[in-house]
């Protein structure tokens, strides 16, 4: 086995003991000195309109990444990403329960701390109503940005009420937090207003059939040069690959693919990233938190390529 060259000791790291972080890197809020990316956790699910559970993803990513701790460079990259990026986990955002406005502005003050450090951050929730705060904090620091989504669903549906975790993105445009023009949306396979739709979508069907390089293709071309934010729904993988989420929708895309897909588009400006939506309650074998962890490494990674001078 690989010697273990993340938590910086001469002995294999532990599939199973002591692993209270990500990868057990740092736990810490100290953001001084060299941390060049922040892993927070958001165990919200107030905004939840199925199966709830999601308050629980960030502690299920966290103990599944244990089981990818053993490579030195994860593959197929070239490089061991802790040789390039100092990341300490941050823990995670709190709140008064049952206050989802408490939670909502928690995760902004939190984020913006982070942000405004100068580092890169990396949200792992609790339900996908955490990216509305979290663009609000980014855009205070990078302006109006361009969103690259993979969901099942495109989180548009119109509502007065901001606190769900399917209007976000019918909220963010009107204000102005991204722009709709320079916005992209992957695997959606579930019901939306086309005429009315200002963001681009490859629908699930589409992004199963056509090879993952068009897919990269048509995210550089939405985007173009402004401040990207990725957001990650694990329902975007369809259940097979992710059971462990509170709407899982048939259909959707397979882990090899997205995974293809994020490796792609490592030369964009990606200012911000997060992962939403594991609920380990409804998983098994943790499959879903495992493709969770793997996700964040490779969002790691991408942030470790574009260190790499």
């Amino acid at each position: 086995m690989a010697k273990n060259r993340i938590i910086g000791t001469p002995t294999d790291i532990s599939m199973y003991a002591n692993q209270f972080s990500y990868l057990a890197r740092p736990l810490t809020r100290d953001l001084s000195g060299s941390v060049d990316a922040v892993i927070m956790g958001i165990p919200f699910d107030l905004a939840t309109t199925g199966r709830s559970g999601t308050r629980f993803g960030p502690s299920g990513v966290r103990n599944a990444s244990s089981n990818l701790g053993w490579e030195d460079k994860r593959w197929p990259w070239d490089f061991n990403v802790f040789d390039r990026l100092n990341v300490v986990d941050y823990g995670d955002v709190d709140y008064t329960p049952g206050k989802p406005d408490d939670g909502l502005s928690e995760i902004v003050k939190h984020a913006g701390i982070i942000i405004a450090a100068g580092k890169t951050l990396i949200s792992v929730g609790g339900d996908h109503f955490v990216t509305l705060p979290l663009l609000r904090a980014h855009h205070k620091h990078y302006g109006k940005m361009a969103l690259v989504h993979f969901d099942a669903h495109t989180d548009t549906y119109p509502s007065d009420h901001e606190i769900d975790h399917g209007c976000m993105f019918y909220h963010a445009p009107k204000e102005g937090l991204i722009d709709p023009a320079h916005s992209i949306q992957i695997g959606i396979r579930t019901e939306y207003e086309k005429e009315s739709h200002e963001f681009q979508v490859i629908d699930a069907a589409k992004a199963n059939d056509i090879p993952a390089g068009e897919i990269i293709e048509s995210i550089h071309s939405r985007v173009g040069e402004m401040p990207v934010y990725l957001t990650f729904d694990i329902d975007c993988l369809d259940p097979a690959y992710a059971p462990g989420t509170g709407t899982p929708v048939v259909g959707g895309m397979s882990t090899d693919k997205v995974l293809k897909i994020l490796r792609g588009v490592k030369d964009l400006n990606i200012v911000g990233f997060d992962l939403v939506e594991v609920a380990p309650a409804y998983d098994h074998a943790d499959i879903t938190s495992l493709a969770g962890a793997s996700i964040v490494l490779e969002f790691l990674y991408i942030l470790g390529h574009q260190n790499r001078n």
